[in-house]
């Protein structure tokens, strides 16, 4: 009969490692083909998040390489990226913003609360220039150079660690 008290704490224990092993493996992470790799950006024109007055097109983003973070207020794992993403655009890393899927009040209020480490955002309410992209979810985040070519597609939070094992090197070929 005392086994019976045991039982809750075992049932949390297990679920709390379970919980835990999920947030620290990364297997479901990181570099994903693409068939934008090696390919241009498809063409668009979308409204600013923050200005819909202003129309957003593929020509301001060229000139100097960036990454294209895709992103939502909606998104959980996005909520712990957000720091990385603060930090690199403090480092001087050029970050445009795909709003994915999201309301733009949403949007708006995410950036005021969390910082805004993006050069501007596209918002992309029902997703039809991440659909032409091939984005499955957020968060991803795309590598591409001046010219507007795709280079690299990360899967899923871009933590530091990725960064500096991985994506630093990716970001300094571009």
């Amino acid at each position: 009969m005392r086994w019976v008290v045991f039982v809750p704490f075992f049932v949390v224990m297990v679920a709390a490692t379970v919980f835990g092993y999920m947030l620290s493996n990364n297997e479901q992470e990181g570099s994903a083909p693409s068939t934008r790799i090696g390919q241009p950006l498809p063409a668009f024109a979308l409204e600013d998040l923050v200005d819909p007055e202003l129309q957003r097109v593929n020509e301001d983003m060229l000139g100097e390489p960036f990454l294209l973070n895709v992103w939502g207020s909606w998104c959980p794992s996005c909520r712990i990226e957000h720091p990385v993403l603060n930090g690199l655009a403090a480092d001087g890393v050029r970050i445009i913003g795909l709003n994915y899927r999201d309301t733009r009040d949403g949007g708006i209020e995410w950036l005021e609360e969390r910082g805004d480490p993006y050069v501007f955002n596209v918002f992309d309410p029902i997703g039809e220039f991440g659909f032409d992209l091939g984005v499955v979810g957020a968060p991803e985040t795309y590598f591409v150079d001046a010219e507007g070519i795709v280079r690299h597609r990360h899967v899923g939070i871009l933590n530091e660690r990725h960064w500096e094992n991985t994506l630093r090197d990716v970001w300094e070929s571009l």
